[in-house]
């Protein structure tokens, strides 16, 4: 696949999913989602306070016909609603409404009822440019913060499991640093070498990974050349793993705002997908969010 249209068409061949929406009383998320059913791959379950989330619908004419819905107060009642629901298997994909994160994520963490699976979870986000002919995927912009080797050996299985979804059999990894070789003094790069070395081990399934690369000779095999890498796969990267959040949220934000990416992310690791979206993200970006998680069930 190299475009949204194609991941939104194969969502909506594989049928409809069951997406659940924690406050679901969010004028955008209920627009991307009706969306979502007019084209055939949604059936929405609406958890929240129903006179607020049909108010929020009316006030952008949205038509609430065909979708469930689950009666609860406060943002932990309304994670914790949506999460049994994915966890019991009446729901296939985890999305979030009008509520912080940090409550969501508290639900679907927790060691009782949550959908944990003993793997890290993390973001991916996939970028596709006007000139480009392929999906480059980001991670991971919300959740790790400092990921350490172990927790980025499970940032980059995630992706990997995210773009095999997406017709690449053997995506290549690119493990991003400041600098290309090892310096004992940058802890990301010794990090990054560690991953691609186990990567070669066989401890991550489904792809080749290179690193430390910096941004540049990760995406262009001329400034791979031009620095005298030697290496089959830098410059020719598909995903883009950040050392750490903060590097990983600005590439993210970058890609949107100055190269005005189209972009749709997902959590992955967890026993179900999770949409994360954005206050920020467009009806458009969550549309795909949601056509993203569809694939990814």
């Amino acid at each position: 696949m190299n475009s949204f249209a194609q991941i939104i068409e194969a969502a909506r061949a594989a049928g409809p999913a069951r997406f659940v929406v924690a406050q679901a009383a969010d004028s955008t998320i209920l627009e991307a989602l009706t969306a979502a059913r007019d084209t055939g791959f949604a059936r929405p379950i609406l958890v929240g306070r129903r006179t607020e989330i049909e108010r929020a619908a009316r006030e952008r004419s949205i038509s609430l016909q065909g979708c469930d819905f689950v009666e609860a107060g406060t943002n932990g009642e309304a994670a914790a609603a949506a999460v049994k629901l994915v966890a019991g298997g009446e729901a296939d994909i985890l999305v979030k409404g009008l509520l912080p994160s940090a409550d969501l994520l508290h639900a679907v963490l927790s060691k009782t009822s949550g959908l944990t699976m003993g793997r890290t979870l993390s973001h991916v986000g996939v970028f596709k440019f006007e000139a480009s002919e392929r999906f480059y995927f980001v991670t991971d912009a919300a959740l790790t913060i400092a990921p350490d080797y172990q927790q980025k050996l499970d940032i980059v299985q995630n992706a990997v499991d995210l773009a095999h979804k997406l017709g690449l059999p053997q995506p290549i990894v690119a493990i991003l640093c400041a600098i290309e070789t090892v310096n004992p003094d940058m802890p990301a790069t010794v990090d990054a070498a560690c991953v691609a070395k186990m990567a070669e081990r066989g401890m991550i399934k489904g792809a080749r990974v290179e690193g430390p690369l910096a941004l540049d000779n990760a995406v262009s095999v001329e400034a791979a050349r031009h620095k005298g890498i030697t290496s089959e796969l830098a410059g020719r990267a598909d995903i883009l793993v950040a050392p750490n959040i903060e590097a990983a949220n600005i590439l993210y934000k970058a890609l949107i705002f100055f190269a005005k990416a189209e972009e749709a992310g997902i959590v992955m690791g967890a026993r179900a997908p999770i949409v994360l979206a954005s206050r920020s993200d467009s009806v458009r970006n969550k549309l795909y969010s949601l056509a993203l998680g569809a694939l990814a069930r």
